[in-house]
């Protein structure tokens, strides 16, 4: 059976049982067991479920790893987090981080206007609030109006004009004052895809001229005692170690340095995010190398130790580890809709009584096949097919005969695969390439998994179901888009088993898995495509519950989203309608009826061809 790398990526968040794959908690309802009850609903395209219990996990692994380490290594400061925003703003995910976070007062970072109104109002009490990225004035002073509102909210300096603007503020509202950060730019960078959030020419913070400006400007204004946390983030999804050891020296020391030079008020090291989230579920692909065990002790004993030698009172410790928090609690089902090699079946071979020689060859290797003789009986197939085509170009052989070729010989290549496991590696993975089946999902790449057609992250997709049949289909998958682009291509050194299913009998549904973070929020209405319909998925001892569905946006809606008017749009499809001459009052009358159906439902496909 194959186990699709659940032991890789899942954190024993899911199982196979016999067929199906179960979430593996309390009850241990099935994926497909919860697909199909929300499709009985008549809901059609792909769904995303989310399990607010994997958020929950994920929030207390961290707090409980570094409350160890912090007990472990007798650090006399407390460690602190909060979730980024960016990493996802959907209603109910931010829901279930403030909810579970409740306990550990798990607070929010906001980079934007719209965030920080977000974090003011979803924050729970006794919480953090920190505001990155650039600011304007009044985002400034809506920083201002949260610390007068009660909140605990610092507003970390991206450069020097926004401190002047902090100070301008200051002075001239009678508003209370936030506590102030620094985002410093350091000389250690990071490593895989983001590795350019740090280095001296990173996008954000200060160097070491502008940290000794910003405090002098503080100690003018006498703002100084407001300036409590330094902050530095070298890169999301950090796969390596070592770069962030070498960061938290650099960062530390800056700290340290800063308490001497009269920053008495500063408590905080702000680590910012970067724990990496496993997306491979291929056991040779490039892995990070620490788990959250060794992340929390290495930065808890590093700045001791740090700290021990400059005789400076351990900070708090704050971090800002999104996608850690998140990926793992959503899962994208798609219905596959079609698979495109089924023009080669055998019941399509329509042999003449007169074929050409090298077809009647094919046909007897095909006839004859069989493990002893499977492999030379391959190689002449092979062979001959590049024969054949060769005389279809110059005009010898027909299309029928074209046709017959094709599929006898994806039939040999099929069926040698199966009959034998002594093909050699090079050579297998290039039958591979040529067998692969094509299956297309009711969904867009573009709309829910963005970041594998910007980044090419890879993301565990594996069937929910059929797990008790040998999977043998080496798979590409197809989305709905009218975009070559809109493909997870078929790779020979990471590949994708599916199986060979008849979706005229029974429906096949795939799950992608690692979803929670940034797809969300990433996703583009390519085509109009549109978020698909949600649900969050509460499981308890003996069963589970589908609750806060959101459904996707009607046809209609998203064409008033990007600045359309439906109505009109309406008015003109109906009058167009009912000026046609070439209908009866009652088919009019009909059609105008299937019309509004279709316009109510979502884009994606409803029905097959």
């Amino acid at each position: 059976m194959n186990s699709y790398g659940l032991n890789i990526w899942s954190d024993d968040n899911f199982v196979i049982d016999q067929d199906e794959v179960l979430l593996n908690y309390k009850s241990k309802p099935s994926l497909l067991e919860i697909t199909q009850k929300i499709r009985s609903n008549n809901v059609r395209g792909p769904i995303l479920l989310r399990f607010p219990h994997l958020i929950k996990k994920q929030i207390s692994k961290l707090y409980n790893s570094f409350n160890f380490s912090i007990q472990e290594n007798n650090y006399k400061g407390n460690f602190r987090a909060v979730f980024p925003l960016k990493v996802n703003q959907y209603p109910f995910a931010v829901q279930a981080v403030t909810s579970a976070g409740k306990k550990f007062s798990y607070g929010l970072e906001a980079g934007s206007k719209a965030e920080l109104i977000l974090a003011m109002s979803k924050s729970t009490n006794g919480s953090p609030i920190t505001v990155n990225g650039f600011k304007d004035k009044e985002m400034i002073t809506l920083a201002f109006i949260a610390k007068h509102s009660g909140h605990d909210i610092t507003l970390t300096i991206e450069g020097l004009g926004e401190l002047k603007t902090i100070i301008e503020v200051a002075q001239t509202s009678n508003l209370k004052i936030p506590n102030i950060g620094l985002r410093v730019r350091l000389h250690a960078t990071g490593s895989g895809t983001w590795a350019k959030s740090a280095g001296m020419d990173a996008k954000f913070g200060l160097t070491a001229t502008e940290i000794l400006e910003a405090v002098k400007l503080l100690q003018k204004a006498e703002l100084l005692s407001y300036f409590t946390m330094i902050h530095f983030h070298i890169g999301s999804q950090m796969e390596d170690i070592a770069p962030i050891k070498r960061s938290l020296r650099e960062a530390g020391n800056i700290y340290a340095e800063l308490k001497v030079l009269g920053a008495t008020s500063l408590n905080s090291i702000n680590i910012g995010g970067g724990l990496a989230v496993n997306y491979e579920q291929h056991s040779d692909a490039k892995l990070h190398n620490y788990s959250i065990e060794e992340f929390s002790s290495s930065v808890v004993f590093l700045l001791g130790e740090i700290m021990d030698a400059k005789n400076v009172k351990h900070p708090d410790i704050f971090t800002e580890s999104g996608r850690y928090i998140v990926a793992s609690h959503a899962v994208l089902i798609t219905p596959v809709l079609e698979l495109f090699t089924q023009d080669y079946h055998e019941d399509l071979l329509n042999l003449q009584e007169k074929n050409p020689p090298l077809i009647e060859e094919l046909n007897e290797l095909y006839t004859h096949l069989a493990p002893t003789n499977c492999i030379e009986y391959l190689h002449d197939a092979l062979d001959h097919i590049e024969s054949l085509l060769t005389l279809f170009d110059l005009g010898y052989i027909n299309l029928q005969d074209r046709s017959n070729a094709e599929i006898l010989v994806h039939n040999i290549i099929k069926k040698s695969l199966k009959l034998t496991s002594k093909i050699n590696a090079n050579e297998l993975k290039q039958l591979q390439v040529n067998l692969q089946e094509r299956y297309l999902i009711n969904a867009s790449i573009f709309q829910s998994l963005p970041d594998y057609w910007g980044l090419k992250q890879h993301f565990p997709v594996m069937p929910i179901h059929h797990h008790t049949k040998k999977a043998v289909r080496g798979a590409s998958i197809w989305d709905i888009t009218c975009d070559s682009d809109g493909e997870i291509g078929f790779n020979p050194e990471k590949p994708l088993y599916l199986h060979d299913i008849d979706l005229s009998k029974e429906d096949y549904f795939l799950g992608f898995f690692n979803v929670g973070a940034y797809q969300e929020a990433l996703g583009m209405s390519h085509n109009l495509f549109t978020h698909p319909n949600e649900y969050t998925v509460k499981i308890s001892e003996n069963s589970f519950e589908i609750l806060n569905a959101v459904e996707s946006k009607s046809t209609l809606d998203i064409l008033n989203t990007i600045g359309y008017e439906s109505d009109k749009l309406v008015r003109k499809l109906k009058t167009d309608l009912n000026a046609s001459s070439f209908m009866e009052e009652k088919e009019k009358s009909d059609t105008l009826s299937k019309l509004e159906i279709i316009l109510s439902q979502n884009g994606y496909l409803r029905t097959t061809s």
